[in-house]
């Protein structure tokens, strides 16, 4: 596995694009400075699964921008070049903040076949957190169904796994500085169902 590194800006925010490269299975964190602990889930899970990754993040910004995610899909960053040509599947990972359902796990994506193999990994953390991956029940912002979201862009689309803040990080409140740390217990049922579509490697 290589590691490469990009500064990029889009909609003028520069962002570093970091890519470590591994098999056609790939996970993304788009906002990682923003949602955190998916930019070190991503990181985990690939090095776990032998996966490519690929992170973005705004180093040493204390309020970093959201883009939303099909803004982020630019031409002219060459690592996102790079990683769409290189993987077949995508899982995408994402944090929010619904207080309505501060335990759901959203599964959304093109993908549909590989969001319920993700969350038949995920059924290991009830009845602490609850996947669901029925779109009905997704709200439509949360869906990444959108054609030009980095997650449907690979060739066999993905999963766009939307976690709270529970599942995505140990620190209950952002300090400067502070890492996030991923509860284990998520990471562990992540890796079973991103193994999982390593194995399958399912069409939509």
């Amino acid at each position: 596995m290589t590691t490469s590194s990009e500064y990029v800006e889009i909609e003028g925010v520069l962002l570093l694009a970091t890519l470590t490269t591994g098999s056609e299975l790939g996970l993304l964190a788009l906002h990682g400075s923003n949602e955190g602990g998916t930019a070190e889930l991503a990181g985990s899970l690939a090095e776990r699964c032998g996966a490519t990754s690929l992170v973005f993040t705004q180093p040493g910004v204390p309020d970093p921008v959201h883009i939303p995610s099909p803004r982020m899909a630019v031409g002219h960053c060459t690592l996102l070049r790079d990683f769409l040509s290189r993987v077949a599947l995508t899982v995408s990972l994402h944090g929010h903040n619904r207080t309505a359902t501060p335990r759901a796990i959203f599964l959304g994506g093109g993908n549909r076949r590989a969001a319920r193999l993700v969350a038949d990994g995920l059924d290991a953390l009830r009845p602490e957190f609850d996947p669901v991956t029925d779109l009905d029940e997704i709200p439509v912002k949360l869906r990444g169904l959108h054609s030009r979201n980095p997650v449907n862009l690979t060739r066999r689309g993905g999963v766009q796994v939307e976690l709270p803040l529970a599942a995505r990080t140990e620190r209950r409140r952002w300090a400067p500085g502070v890492p996030d740390r991923p509860p284990r217990s998520v990471l562990d049922a992540l890796a079973k169902g991103v193994e999982s579509l390593a194995s399958a490697m399912p069409g939509d």
